[in-house]
């Protein structure tokens, strides 16, 4: 049973709604965050990136970086960009990219189905980038970013919010990139007495994207019940803003790899142990996109090669038969070294929105070698979670990506 419920939003108001939401903190590097910021002095991520306000001699986790996202935050909302929701509701939530659209339930889900197992995680979280967020929401008092939750598709959730997609929308603006956001509220007590109660007969949600930031809302809620030990469990610091999406709406791109070198191997040598696994098949020039599961793409030395996997090496485990586990169990790891890609400094992911130029961009510059992945199942992702497993690191790219700043939960007690 999942326990969520409505919330009385911190939002932009309408005219400043477009110039206001922005991409994920996580996103960018220092340098991108602040070219990003030079010709949008409202964008969020002036707050949720702080660090932008200062020259490079100040540390990107210094003590005044999370000073000035609070500073930056309470002067946007005292001057008037920001207003605040009469009473808690739900919202609704639409992206459409490239004439395809997902739409989710903006709402707030508890910390304990968290911490018991209703909501699942699929992948690991560093402890330096979940300290970041603490201290962000912590000096806010707000949850500004949305962890992406996934369920299965439920008709009852889907007649509600179409229902309530009839009325005029809140916001509907096209961002810079092109992704439509479009985001209605579902304010009448029926409605929302609807979705709360159909919400607790669905059995598990399962975070698909931001693990960093849920985790981060946790920690943030549990420190603030130990510095309140009459808490009573409705406070919102008890509940971290979500996003809901039916898994039927939802897509998963591919998440690639470029390694720096072949370790000890040459060329032939490499093609040769790889061939031991995988049926190679010479592309050619032309970048070759997998299609379907068992497949990788690899480009080397200016030519692609589609790599099948063996009989041997497939898996019905839900781990090891993920093909970035075939990729790491038997490549990756045996073959490169390359033994914790999570630390390892000559490996990078590349999220497949770059597209396969990329990869080809990356091993003419600096790199020796790109494997390009079959986008990992929404089913697969559920598979793991639901066997209390995690997937390597990487496994999945989600988009579009939602919008910080748009729908913030205040956690003041």
């Amino acid at each position: 049973m999942a326990k969520v419920r409505p919330f009385a939003a911190c939002r932009p108001a309408a005219a400043y709604a477009a110039d206001i939401a922005a991409l994920p903190y996580d996103v960018y590097n220092r340098s991108e965050a602040c070219a990003a910021v030079k010709d949008r002095p409202l964008s969020f991520l002036r707050i949720d990136r702080a660090e932008t306000a200062f020259d490079e001699t100040v540390d990107t986790y210094d003590p005044a970086v999370y000073e000035q996202a609070n500073r930056l935050f309470q002067e946007m909302r005292s001057q008037g960009y920001f207003v605040e929701e009469e009473k808690p509701v739900y919202y609704i939530y639409a992206l459409t990219m490239n004439g395809r659209t997902q739409t989710g339930l903006v709402l707030c889900a508890s910390i304990d189905d968290y911490q018991n197992g209703v909501i699942l995680k699929h992948e690991n979280t560093r402890a330096e980038k979940e300290e970041d967020r603490v201290r962000h929401v912590d000096a806010l008092s707000a949850q500004t970013g949305p962890i992406f939750l996934a369920y299965r598709s439920d008709a009852v959730l889907a007649a509600i919010i179409a229902e309530n997609q009839k009325k005029a929308p809140l916001y509907d603006f096209v961002s810079e990139d092109g992704i439509r956001h479009a985001v209605w509220v579902i304010d009448q007590d029926t409605d929302i007495a609807g979705v709360t109660k159909a919400l607790e007969a669905i059995g598990h949600l399962y975070i698909a994207d931001g693990h960093h930031r849920a985790a981060s809302a946790v920690r943030v809620g549990l420190m603030r019940r130990a510095a309140h030990p009459d808490y009573s469990g409705n406070e919102e610091f008890n509940y971290f803003l979500s996003v809901l999406f039916p898994d039927s709406e939802l897509m998963i791109m591919d998440y690639n790899r470029v390694v720096k070198d072949l370790a000890a191997y040459s060329v032939q040598a490499f093609l040769e142990k790889v061939g031991e696994k995988f049926e190679i098949e010479n592309k050619g020039a032309e970048a070759y996109r997998p299609r379907k599961k068992g497949e990788i793409g690899m480009f080397l030395i200016d030519t692609w090669y589609c790599l099948t996997a063996k009989p041997q090496i497939e898996s019905t485990d839900p781990v090891d038969g993920l093909d970035v586990s075939i990729l790491q169990n038997e490549i990756l790891a045996p073959l490169l070294g390359i033994t914790d890609p999570k630390t390892d400094q000559r490996i990078s992911f590349i999220g497949g929105i770059r597209g396969l130029k990329e990869l080809e961009k990356r091993v003419r510059a600096s790199d020796t070698v790109a494997f390009a992945m079959y986008p990992t199942g929404i089913g697969e992702l559920f598979a793991v979670a639901d066997a209390g497993r995690l997937m390597p690191p990487k496994s999945t790219w989600f988009e579009p990506k939602l919008r910080s700043g748009l729908l913030i939960h205040k956690i003041e007690r």
